[in-house]
């Protein structure tokens, strides 16, 4: 496989018809190597408009998703991120590019493990993997200036939006199969929110999501 070339067409064919023009985006699509973060079994689905299975039950998002959040969030280089559901580390690796920094949580000690080794390999250090159970948002470091979930949940809990500093901006995969919505939610002012949905879609639960406590618009 021509990697490269494989790199240009996922960005070309997939990413750009889903709206996702913004050029710093798109050349950092080009720079954090995607394969580097796919199990070496899949290596050859890197740039495969699928989500690729990671183990333990768990997958990495499609390429234009991942690549429509990242720029629906705007993140800036003062930004400080919550990534709840670290996966493989490659939504974290895009997300620390552009951000000061990033705490990712990954509730699975293994996944968490091999996510540590795929951004050291990558000579990423502004990422910290905490192995915790996400739901809840993580007190110790907020407030946040971006928030991302990287899976599915009925609702955006009310205690992470608490964690949302004032003009920061939190995306989560919202509802149930097979009805769900990307949303973008931006904190206006103290406990004021404004949400839009983006697009739909169905991608994988969230571990631990569930109940009925959150918040919706």
């Amino acid at each position: 496989m021509n990697i490269e070339q494989a790199r240009f067409n996922m960005i070309e064919q997939q990413i750009r018809p889903w709206e996702v023009l913004d050029p710093q985006v798109l050349d950092l699509l080009f720079v954090v190597k995607r394969e580097d973060f796919v199990p070496s079994a899949y290596r050859n689905l890197a740039f495969a408009d699928l989500e690729i299975p990671l183990g333990d039950g768990q997958t990495m998002l499609a390429p234009r998703v991942e690549a429509r959040i990242l720029q629906e969030l705007a993140v800036r280089k003062s930004d400080k991120v919550l990534e709840i559901g670290t996966g493989s580390g490659y939504m974290a690796a895009l997300l620390a590019a552009r951000a000061e920094h990033v705490v990712s949580l990954e509730i699975r000690p293994a996944i968490a493990a091999s996510a540590r080794e795929n951004l050291q390999r990558a000579g990423i250090d502004n990422v910290s993997v905490e192995c915790a159970d996400g739901i809840g948002g993580w007190t110790q470091r907020a407030p946040f200036d971006v928030i991302v979930f990287s899976g599915s949940l009925p609702q955006v809990p009310a205690a992470v939006l608490r964690q949302l500093r004032v003009g920061g901006r939190l995306a989560a995969f919202v509802g149930e199969a097979p009805v769900m919505e990307a949303q973008l939610i931006t904190c206006e002012a103290e406990g004021v929110y404004n949400t839009i949905n983006l697009f739909e879609t169905v991608v994988p639960a969230l571990d631990g999501a569930g109940g009925n406590t959150g918040f919706s618009l």
